[in-house]
């Protein structure tokens, strides 16, 4: 008779359907197809010291431990959040045993980027040794994340979020192995359980159980989209605030703004706003981006950033986010011009690396008696007083520096207007100069 405590838990999906060779993982053919880097890896037994760089649920941990079934070796697993030096010691000892009876170790440690400098560099000595071959799986970029001297004696491979065609494949193997016997799932259902998963397969496989307890509690046998939405109504995406996720997706709104595609912006500014970006950090962008690529091609994209970060400090979510959303659309059809960033670097540029230069005598400040016998602000002219309120011939730079002419227009929007102006007063300054020539 069975006890009570004989009985073992089921195993989850994506621990029963964790592949037990190379050649049933799904997705990662940039690395495992015929001919490529760690597919040769692998068959060769050559097997050194790697770091797994890529989102969550696309294999890290079961590329790790195939590596070391692979070759034979025994395998130690550590995770970084719960890991200090005093582990690393213990496993390394654990290590040195193995070697005694002829096994060579790989040792694992899931989220790497959490050790810190210090306990990295515990590890330099073992993995130079060859005591361990040491395989860390991150979702951070190793080059900020990563001891640039562990960095440099590991490989980097960069693994991908699965496709939708690659998790379909894993909901073809959980029908397989028996797990949704009973069910079955339309095609409207599989896509929004893709989409859900959002390319993790471990999600799509705990989606995929959610679902099936769901439909066996309300005795549905055929499973659709909208029961899928009902089962699932939580937001599912993929959002890493402080990670590469995140620049990324700021870096192709910033971009997709920049090439005019007021579409493209859209899809990215809700892809953030919809995974949990700060309102308020977006807000700083657009004015950000409003000034940068905007510029003064037209300067009311300023204004309609700076009023819609207004809108959404006093109206909040979701309110506030059409008045960004907006902004984002207006300065994605604006006429842009970089001519105002780019004249700004090089005077910044040019100051940094100049000598300091006097204030010509005429532009100086003359409040007290003294200066103004020392000669300070005597030959200023008054631009109000002047033709077209402007003192031509006047020049206002530091004596012996030439017109450096930085700031150059676009022939974009309200810039042309501005060149117009320029070329009018560098005129008025052509016939003064040529004045005093002839006087």
């Amino acid at each position: 008779m069975q006890g009570l405590f004989d009985v073992k838990p089921e195993a989850p999906l994506a621990e029963a359907l964790r592949p037990l060779s190379l050649d049933e993982v799904v997705g990662q053919s940039h690395l495992l197809g015929p001919g490529k880097p760690l597919r040769l890896a692998f068959d060769s037994g050559d097997l050194q010291s790697m770091i797994l760089w890529g989102p969550p649920g696309v294999g890290k941990t079961t590329l790790a431990r195939l590596t070391a079934q692979a070759g034979g070796r025994e395998f130690i697993s550590l995770s970084a959040v719960f890991s200090g030096v005093k582990d690393i010691r213990s496993a390394m000892d654990m290590a040195e045993r193995n070697l005694a009876w002829g096994k060579r170790t790989i040792l694992f440690i899931d989220e790497i980027h959490r050790f810190n400098k210090a306990q990295q560099d515990a590890l330099l000595p073992y993995s130079e040794s060859g005591l361990v071959t040491l395989i860390g799986a991150t979702t951070e970029n190793p080059s900020f994340e990563v001891n640039s001297a562990l960095l440099s004696r590991a490989q980097v491979y960069v693994l991908k979020s699965l496709t939708e065609d690659e998790m379909k494949l894993l909901l073809e193997r959980a029908i397989a192995f028996g797990a949704l016997e009973g069910l079955t799932y339309t095609d409207e259902a599989v896509d929004a359980l893709t989409g859900y998963a959002d390319g993790d397969a471990r999600r799509f496989l705990n989606f995929l159980e959610q679902s099936r307890s769901a439909a066996r509690t309300a005795g549905v046998a055929e499973i659709d989209g909208p029961f899928i939405q009902e089962a699932l109504s939580m937001n599912v995406r993929r959002f890493d605030k402080g990670g590469d996720n995140f620049y990324d997706q700021i870096s192709a709104l910033h971009k997709s703004v920049r090439g005019s595609h007021p579409d493209a912006a859209l899809y990215w500014f809700c892809r953030m706003i919809d995974g949990g970006a700060d309102a308020r950090y977006l807000a700083r962008r657009i004015v950000r981006m409003a000034w940068e690529d905007v510029g003064l091609a037209d300067p009311r994209g300023a204004d309609i950033a700076m009023r819609a970060a207004e809108t959404y400090e006093r109206l909040g979510s979701p309110e506030g986010e059409l008045a960004l959303a907006e902004a984002v659309i207006y300065l994605s059809i604006a006429a842009k011009s970089n001519a105002g960033e780019v004249a700004y670097n090089r005077a910044m540029s040019f100051v940094k690396n100049d000598k300091s230069r006097e204030v010509p005598i005429h532009l100086r400040n003359a409040p007290t008696r003294l200066m103004k016998e020392l000669g300070h602000g005597r030959e200023y002219r008054y631009a109000h007083d002047e033709p077209h309120a402007y003192a031509a011939g006047e020049t206002y730079m530091p004596d012996g520096m030439r017109e450096p002419g930085w700031y150059k227009p676009v022939n974009r929007g309200l810039e042309i207007k501005i060149q117009e102006k320029m070329d009018f007063l560098r005129e008025l300054d052509k016939k003064a100069r040529m004045g005093k020539t002839n006087s």
